[in-house]
């Protein structure tokens, strides 16, 4: 009876009763022997798989992702896993799976199909910049997770740009045949900059000094140019890296930067940014060592090699400058995979860092390939020549390193990344460089006013990678009260594919010295040249100049000027060799640099002589934002072959080159004197073959806010310039022009203001020559400005 009543119920379920109510037989007399246990009824065997609500997603397509197939036994943990696995197709909105026995019915709601993407109210960026960033395209699935995701990535894009208040609402408009359009209300919101930067715990640098470290900037009206003072958080973390770097290459080992918080003001227009330091004490480096387990490495020839002494002030840089000596030198001896490790151990009481650099032989790689990608202008052996690693050479992590800094140099490239990926095998690897390109071409127009040149416009249009292939190209007039210039350069960076810099120049100048010496000048020409590093820090340069020059001088003018006039051809071979070992070439707080250079006149045309011109600085910094420099310039012009030295190619200082002087005011010079009282009458300048200039230097902050961009500086300036030929030298005559010549020493003393304007730099110099002749010409007060626009 219960087996009747069984095969009873499997039937009426199978033609679609949900219930069925069933008599059950009486319960067994407790004295009467247990039944048989009776075991469940088997699941129903799948025979179909009905598919409903679909309309562009194929049958197929939803069936391979069902874990049931027909042929099988149901099984309701199957049926969710099906279930979770169609939703997270992202295909379908809704999805329910009905068990009718042998047959399942399976319905989709599909998610509508984006029509397409509206932004609205983006001012400030750029559609695309905005649709890079987010998922929703058109013909793409629609989902709201997905919409709130790229509302977020929309609100991170304005935060990148400084807008921390922008508000995104996202709308949808439902179209026919299950559309939408989706649309990003976008409130931008006020700029979000950065109204101050503080500094807590900084004992030796002032806050100015730190902040000039800093990429981030403070907001101000005239930075309407870049992006720097908007508040960014990444950027805020770069500059933390900045900071370790500053404190360490001057000696602060334990410097850490405690916090850096950024807090946003009520109107949420702006961030104060708070930099917690530690800035610690300054150690020197202590004993300096190498040690190594490959025998074919002598430990002491290593430390020989190395840019750190025992003594020395303790600068992280210089850590890093050994391990790519060690590593070049173990290269060179036939050891290319080795790995550098600097083992320091600071030794509070002596105030010193020891260091010891473990030399050990590591796994052997080879690069197999090297990919560039990114590169849409710029020619592919443009970046591989500027590549210290080659397809075959032994994996180096310095030199893969040094060869994205040399890729970053070129500036052609917005962003440089050098990657490793395993090749083909385990011994070895490739190196995938990924760029990606900014624009080189400039087209630049600037003006500005000083009391020396008057009036000034300069107009130039320049291409620093020219079609591609990394040369530099620029086209420039300028015109002042004083001068006017016409010239074309162009430069190629690695002649012969070489580490060479060659190019030429074409150029119109056209000089007016009437107000100081009476005479015009006029030099058509053109240079060739030629530039190769000798070492890291010094580089030589060769030229060739053939020119023309015609010099114009008035009727009226002295003798000595007369004999001047007329043209000539000079033909100039020279070279320039510079050195120079600064901290930071901009703004220098120690170091020196030093600039010798000759021409010789003489090689055709018809002047000769030879010239020969030193220039060096020394810098050391006092303590904060106080700079002391020392300066020295010297030249002297040899004439040979019986000829002299023309007017146009003897120097002329005073002005911006020895302050408290006129241009041309010191020097040699035509000269009359009063019968009455004796006194000399200047005249016409007559410059020198000689000269040699020096300068000390303090400059420092004047304790106004530094957002105003106004520093000071005391100096003294000392010097001579003189010693005409004796064919240009005219004796004195009682109540005739006659020249002066006497290589007496000039100085002067007095300050300087600079001011970094929303204009341009703008310097006020004022003077007073203390030691000068009767015929020099003094300047108390000196004023320049320049800008661009």
């Amino acid at each position: 009876m219960v087996s009747v009543l069984r095969v009873l119920f499997a039937t009426l379920m199978a033609v679609g009763f949900s219930t069925v109510a069933v008599a059950q037989p009486p319960a067994p007399a407790a004295t009467e022997p247990a039944a048989e246990a009776v075991a469940p009824a088997p699941a129903p065997v799948i025979r179909q798989i009905l598919v409903d609500g679909n309309q562009r997603v194929e049958i197929d397509t939803v069936l391979s992702y069902l874990l049931i197939q027909p042929g099988r036994p149901a099984d309701e943990r199957l049926t969710n896993l099906s279930i979770q696995t169609l939703f997270a197709t992202g295909l379908f909105s809704d999805v329910q799976i009905e068990d009718r026995g042998e047959i399942v019915i399976v319905r989709v709601q599909e998610n509508p199909i984006i029509n397409r993407v509206v932004l609205e109210g983006n001012r400030a960026i750029d559609d695309d910049k905005i649709t890079d960033e987010i998922q929703a395209q058109p013909r793409a699935i629609f989902t709201r997770a997905r919409v709130q995701s790229d509302v977020q990535r929309i609100i991170e894009v304005y935060r990148r740009s400084g807008r921390f208040a922008a508000t995104v609402t996202p709308k949808i408009i439902e179209q026919p045949q299950n559309r939408v359009d989706l649309v990003f209300e976008i409130s931008e919101g006020p700029v979000t900059g950065v109204r101050r930067i503080n500094f807590i715990g900084n004992q030796t640098f002032s806050d100015n000094r730190l902040r000039r470290e800093l990429v981030t900037q403070e907001s101000r009206w005239w930075r309407f140019y870049g992006s720097n003072d908007n508040y960014d958080p990444d950027r805020l973390e770069y500059d933390r890296e900045l900071l370790r770097q500053f404190y360490q290459n001057r000696g602060f080992a334990n410097f850490r930067v405690l916090s850096a918080v950024a807090e946003l003001t009520p109107d949420q227009e702006s961030f104060y940014i708070t930099i917690t330091l530690d800035e610690g004490e300054v150690y020197n480096f202590g004993s300096v060592s190498v040690r190594t387990e490959i025998e074919d490495l002598n430990e002491e020839f290593l430390a020989a090699l190395l840019p750190v002494q025992e003594g020395d002030i303790f600068r992280g840089e210089l850590i890093e400058q050994s391990i790519d000596a060690l590593t070049f030198a173990a290269g060179a001896s036939g050891y290319a995979f080795v790995n550098v490790r600097p083992v320091t151990q600071r030794d509070r009481d002596s105030k010193t860092v020891e260091v010891e650099f473990v030399i050990d032989e590591g796994p052997r790689v080879y690069i197999e390939r090297i990919d560039i990608s990114g590169n849409t202008r710029t020619l592919d052996r443009i970046v591989r020549r500027e590549l210290d690693i080659v397809e075959g050479d032994a994996f180096n992590q310095v030199l893969v390193d040094r060869s994205r800094n040399n890729i970053r140099r070129l500036g052609f490239f917005e962003d440089v990344e050098l990657e490793e990926t395993p090749g083909s095998s385990p011994d070895r690897a490739r190196v995938r460089v990924q760029v990606t390109e900014q624009p080189t071409g400039e087209l630049a127009f600037g003006a500005g006013f000083s009391s020396t040149d008057s009036f000034l416009v300069d107009l130039s249009i320049s291409e620093r990678n020219l079609r591609g292939r990394g040369q530099f190209l620029r086209f420039r007039v300028s015109v002042s009260g004083t001068r006017e210039t016409i010239d074309v350069r162009f430069t190629e960076p690695r002649f012969l594919d070489r580490n060479l810099a060659a190019g030429f120049d074409l150029f119109r100048v056209n000089s007016d010295f009437l107000s100081e010496a009476s005479f015009q000048t006029a030099s058509t020409g053109g240079s060739l040249r030629l530039g190769f590093p000798v070492t890291a820090q010094a580089n030589l340069q060769l030229r060739y100049t053939l020119r023309t020059d015609d010099v114009q001088v008035y009727s009226t003018a002295s003798q000595a000027l007369i004999d001047q006039a007329g043209s000539r051809v000079t033909s100039v071979l020279g070279y320039t060799l510079n050195w120079s070992r600064l901290d930071d070439p901009i703004e220098p707080h120690n170091g020196f640099r030093l600039q010798f250079s000759q021409d010789f006149a003489g090689f055709g045309g018809d002047v000769r002589y030879v010239q020969s011109e030193f220039s060096g600085s020394y810098f050391r910094g006092l303590f904060g934002d106080v700079v002391a420099s020392f300066n020295m310039n010297s030249g002297f012009i040899l004439p040979w072959s019986g000829d002299s030295v023309r007017i146009n190619d003897r120097f002329f200082k005073g002005g911006s080159s020895f302050r408290g002087f006129e241009v041309a005011g010191i020097g040699p010079r035509v000269v009359s004197r009063d019968e009455t009282t004796g006194e000399l009458n200047r005249g016409d300048a007559l410059g020198g073959r000689l000269y040699a200039i020096g300068s000390l230097e303090v400059n420092f902050p004047l304790g106004l806010p530094e957002q105003y961009g106004v520093r000071g500086s005391v100096f003294t300036e000392f010097g001579t310039l003189g010693l005409l030929d004796s064919s240009d030298q005219v004796d004195e005559v009682t109540g005739e022009l006659f020249t002066v010549d006497d290589l007496a020493l000039r100085a002067s003393a007095g300050v300087s203001i600079f001011w970094d304007s929303p204009f341009g730099p703008v310097r006020f110099d004022f003077a007073q020559a203390f030691m000068r002749e009767d015929y020099d010409k003094a300047e108390f007060f000196r004023f320049s400005t320049r800008t661009g626009f």
